[in-house]
């Protein structure tokens, strides 16, 4: 069975050659090795660990007589955190890098459990603690039972010696420096103990559909699979002018239920089968779109909301002409209304969001296709 190293790690890249060690020293030595970090911690690693002449991983290998030809690790298995234009994170310091390298850490977690015969050892302990926190939050949602999660402990006193990678064979004296009184002091390598500590978790894997393990997904994603109401649905009540969620009724105006209807029903007859679709080509709509389906919605308000009115005589620039001005008025009321009956968490599911940049900005209900039931 193949073993991978998948770890987390800053500016202090000597957890890295720390962990390989006691990893090592327990029988598990990996055969391939994948460091989540930063542009900052890249560049630390290229520099002490991977450098070809005074690299500490390669002394490390050549001290315990390892072939390097027997484990994965070069430049190509350090994984950076990038924002959205694809520029590398020199620190995850704020909520937006958290966010990008939790869903690094998702995508590395799913694609090292994604073959059944490996054994994934997940080391927190390097790099911010929040960066700890995101990869064992990947590790919860698809590590299997033969997975671990580890943190290293390492003796106090070698903690703060950048000079200290792991023990070598031959013990070797460091210049430490005493931690209440900064006065240095020598201190032979042998007394250096590193503790690998593996730390119970419970994993959600086995209760995850295969269509939940085709590609990486967020968390939030994977919990919401496991507590979705499947029973919940949206009942349209397009003649009597009503919604109804989860046991609550909202009235809606005829123009905008005609409007709402339009979107249910493109959700409702698509081909979309994603449980938590972001707005694609078969169940959302551009706004060029709308104004070209303007007639649909125009032939649901006065077939079965205002089959006696005279229509001749109405405007054309309302529901019956719809333009990029009346419509975003439209849509601005019905969110609106919906979050007054329903609340700001039920309302992300019900409202008519828009997903995308301009000019491409797509509109599309939110809500699984199977939770709809539309009645005319």
């Amino acid at each position: 069975m193949k073993r991978i190293l998948l770890a987390v790690s800053g500016l202090n890249p000597q957890v890295i050659t720390e962990t390989f060690y006691a990893l090592h020293q327990q029988g598990r030595t990996p055969d391939s090795i994948r460091i989540l970090t930063t542009r900052e911690g890249k560049a630390a690693i290229h520099a002490n660990l991977l450098s070809p002449d005074n690299g500490y991983y390669y002394k490390l290998l050549s001290d315990y007589g390892i072939s390097p030809d027997t484990v994965q690790f070069s430049s190509r298995h350090l994984h950076a955190a990038t924002d959205q234009f694809g520029t590398e994170y020199d620190d995850i310091a704020g909520e937006e890098e958290n966010e990008h390298f939790l869903s690094l850490c998702m995508t590395q977690a799913f694609e090292c459990t994604k073959e059944p015969d490996t054994e994934v050892y997940f080391s927190i302990a390097g790099g911010r603690k929040t960066m700890g926190a995101c990869l064992a939050i990947a590790a919860q949602c698809y590590a299997r039972p033969q997975d671990r999660i580890f943190h290293v402990l390492l003796t106090p006193e070698f903690e703060s010696c950048r000079d200290f990678y792991y023990p070598p064979p031959v013990s070797l004296p460091l210049i430490l420096k005493d931690r209440r009184t900064g006065t240095p002091y020598t201190k032979e390598t042998r007394y250096a103990e590193i503790t690998l500590v593996p730390l119970p978790f419970f994993s959600i894997r086995d209760r995850l559909t295969d269509s939940h393990l085709k590609q990486p997904e967020s968390p939030a994603s994977l919990m919401l699979s496991l507590v979705r109401e499947n029973s919940e649905e949206l009942l349209i009540d397009v003649k009597q002018r009503k919604i109804i969620w989860k046991g609550r009724e909202m009235d809606m105006m005829p123009a905008r239920m005609a409007l709402y209807a339009m979107f249910a029903f493109l959700k409702k007859d698509s081909e979309c089968h994603k449980e938590k679709c972001p707005g694609c080509d078969a169940c959302s709509m551009t706004i060029s779109s709308i104004l070209q389906n303007d007639c649909n919605v125009a032939e649901l308000y006065r077939k079965h909301l205002s089959p006696y009115r005279d229509h001749e005589g109405m405007s054309t620039t309302g529901i019956r002409g719809l333009s990029a001005e009346n419509f975003n008025s439209y849509r601005t009321r019905i969110n609106h209304d919906i979050e007054s009956a329903f609340g700001p968490v039920e309302a992300r599911l019900l409202q008519i969001r828009s997903t995308g940049k301009r000019p491409g900005v797509r509109y599309s209900i939110a809500l699984n296709k199977e939770q709809i039931r539309i009645l005319i």
